[in-house]
């Protein structure tokens, strides 16, 4: 196995996306509002966040923490989550680091968070890094170690 093959880099390129697939045209109409946010947001995210640059007190940044609400918690709890974390965002504010709580949409296993979660939680991506390494590692193939 090559050094790099779960770069970071690569993690994210095999990541799905943030938009939630329906089952069926019932569920397609009940997730149109929360893939209707989250393709705002994207378009957001490539066109005019960039004009800003890097001048968010806050990690991940406003729009990053909307994304991934609206994921993960869907358009209602998302949309309020957002407009919470919107009108806390002022010159005066303190800033750090604020996550979106746990709890709404949930993902089975690493390979099937979407890239929004990945790049606003960058220690799971180093954690998965180093258990990965160390299932794949030598001593996981029964060859001895250096």
């Amino acid at each position: 196995m090559s050094e790099h093959a779960h770069a970071p880099e690569d993690l994210l390129a095999a990541a799905p996306h943030e938009f939630v697939r329906p089952a069926s045209a019932w569920q397609a109409v009940r997730l149109l509002p929360q893939n209707a946010f989250i393709a705002f947001l994207k378009f957001y995210r490539r066109i005019v966040s960039p004009l800003y640059g890097d001048v968010c007190r806050y990690f991940p940044s406003c729009s990053a923490y909307a994304l991934e609400a609206v994921t993960v918690h869907g358009a209602v709890r998302g949309l309020g989550l957002s407009v919470r974390r919107l009108l806390s965002c002022h010159p005066w504010a303190a800033g750090g680091i604020d996550r979106v709580p746990d709890g709404g949409r949930t993902f089975p296993d690493f390979a099937s968070l979407p890239k929004i979660v990945l790049l606003n939680h960058p220690a799971l991506a180093e954690r998965h890094q180093h258990d990965h390494a160390r299932d794949t590692g030598p001593a996981a193939q029964g060859e001895p170690s250096p």
